[in-house]
């Protein structure tokens, strides 16, 4: 959950990612956080609100829409599986601009499994006993 939480690092891997800004915080964990995002075709500024349930989960919703991403809401699990931890992610985004379903998916696929081996491999490249291991 530490890599979850350090917005100021999700340039360096989350692909799509070009600034995170931390705009308030509540009970030591950021509650509101600005992204500029450059995904190839879409390209956006917006706010999300965020809400922590300890190192279990976290959920997030648009707070401020952007002017291409008008809905957006999605979360982190976590679960200890003993020599890691089990991370489910969920996703729903809803665009301004029509997109046929077939390439929606794909987009959807993409920025689902970018944000997986992304997390993943932050995770990883931590040093030992700075955030664990990753069974995602």
């Amino acid at each position: 959950m530490a890599v979850i939480a350090d917005f100021a690092a999700y340039p360096q891997w989350a692909s799509a990612v070009r600034a995170a800004d931390v705009l308030a915080q509540e009970d030591g964990r950021p509650s509101r956080v600005r992204f500029t995002l450059d995904a190839g075709v879409v390209k956006d500024t917006y706010v999300l609100g965020y809400d922590w349930d300890g190192d279990a989960s976290v959920r997030w919703h648009l707070a401020e829409p952007g002017s291409v991403i008008s809905a957006m809401n999605g979360g982190y699990l976590l679960a200890d599986q003993g020599g890691g931890t089990e991370t489910t992610y969920e996703l729903t985004v809803d665009l301004r601009i029509p997109m046929p379903g077939l390439l929606k998916r794909r987009a959807e696929k993409t920025i689902i499994d970018t944000a997986l081996k992304g997390l993943k491999n932050r995770v990883e490249s931590r040093p030992s006993g700075a955030g664990g291991e990753d069974n995602t």
